[in-house]
């Protein structure tokens, strides 16, 4: 679907499956080694390539599909990069039909403009493009098993209580030292969520941090002309700062610049895909509406704040399906202050943060590396298919960046 089109490849988190009847039935979908997949509408310029694992996978409603004919005049992977080069976007925007939303039909990919050099260079380009992507994607994967690692312990102390749960029967807690152990009440008491470690206490999440919702878009007086901050939207909090995104140079309210490695949480939109937590790994912006700026009462809670937020996803997003209206939703401030989690004391918060703010500072290291990377990749395309770069020169530009 495209929600599951990533930054030129396919993203699996809560991809949707058919039964084994339906492969038989909508066989003439499936995707080979080699395809290219769009957004048929919406954001148009997404698309993927597919990839050896990806095969017999199925293009599904509200996405097109390239598929090359004479692959001894150009190559997939090739055209996969060609397709993602900033005026290619343009190009598509500007050809998309629709007057409320862009759509594309098979008329207008198959009309897209490509320069095409012999077939030998598109596979030498390709080949250096592809490694970074390989990169790109590691960096990636490594923050998926990253972010488990650090919601899994987030969910056994907090939501689990397996520390409290083993001391009460005389056990040691499974892969904790004595002193961090000692942290940990022996014991349940009763509360109005039930029972909850002893001394621990109730809170609403509203209560949590400060929540700071982001400025109408009309207020920025927006420009494409980038002058002075990108405004973020929720395309941008998935996508990051492109050529799509609209500039801001009026003076507004301090309250509503991004700082980077503020956490982000955007409460507004399709509940599967929109509501969701970020940290902002850019430089300063603008924060747009449908978004709240969420700042921790304390730094050492900054850790506790984020995995809470993580955690409630699939609640946050059943909260705006109840509302949805037109395939959108929305989480208010009275839902924020209903919703309770137990908060533990602040030496089991400080201890808590020690051990997992090294693996958050790692994920946000690996975001922004694969970010440059992104960006190298990006603008050694264009300079190679014109010629203005030879290969030798890219492969050192390469070298310098690793």
């Amino acid at each position: 679907m495209p929600t599951n089109i990533g930054d030129g490849g396919i993203v699996e988190d809560g991809i949707v499956r058919i039964d084994q009847a339906d492969v038989e039935r909508l066989s003439q979908h499936k995707l080979r080694l080699g395809d290219i997949v769009f957004s048929r509408r919406g954001d148009v310029t997404k698309n993927a390539l597919i990839r050896p694992h990806e095969v017999g996978w199925f293009c599904g409603t509200g996405c097109l599909k390239v598929r090359l004919g004479d692959e001894s005049i150009a190559d997939a992977k090739f055209i996969s990069h060609c397709l993602r080069l900033p005026e290619i976007k343009d190009w598509l925007i500007r050809h998309a039909v629709g007057a409320t939303m862009p759509n594309l039909n098979t008329g207008i990919l198959s009309a897209v403009p490509v320069f095409l050099p012999p077939l030998k260079i598109q596979l030498e380009i390709a080949a250096m493009l592809g490694a970074l992507d390989d990169r790109i994607t590691l960096l990636r994967e490594t923050n998926a098993t990253l972010e488990a690692i650090a919601q899994a312990l987030f969910k056994s102390w907090f939501v689990d209580f397996d520390p409290v749960r083993a001391k009460m029967e005389g056990r040691a807690p499974e892969g904790m030292d004595e002193a961090t152990a000692a942290l940990f009440p022996d014991a349940f008491e009763e509360s109005e969520l039930g029972l909850v470690p002893r001394g621990w206490c109730p809170f609403s999440v509203y209560d949590l941090a400060t929540y700071i919702n982001g400025a109408a878009y009309k207020a920025f007086e927006p420009n494409l002309e980038r002058r002075g901050l990108p405004i973020i939207k929720i395309a941008e909090l998935k996508s990051g700062v492109t050529a799509q995104t609209a500039y801001s140079d009026v003076a507004m309210p301090e309250k509503y610049r991004i700082q980077t490695g503020d956490i982000l949480f955007s409460w507004s939109g399709n509940p599967d895909t929109s509501i969701d937590t970020f940290v902002w790994t850019y430089d300063q912006a603008w924060l747009n509406q449908h978004i709240f700026r969420v700042l921790p009462h304390a730094a050492k809670e900054r850790s506790f704040l984020l995995r809470t937020l993580k955690h409630l996803r699939p609640v946050f997003a059943e909260l705006a399906r109840n509302k949805q209206t037109t395939g959108l939703g929305h989480v208010t401030v009275a839902d924020m202050k209903r919703l309770q989690v137990i908060k533990p004391d602040m030496t089991v918060l400080d201890h808590f943060d020690n051990v997992v703010s090294p693996i958050h500072d790692a994920i946000f290291d690996n975001e922004q590396q694969a970010q440059t990377l992104a960006t190298l990749r990006d603008t050694l395309l264009p300079r190679l298919i014109s010629g203005a770069l030879r290969l030798p020169e890219a492969e050192t530009l390469m070298k310098e960046t690793a």
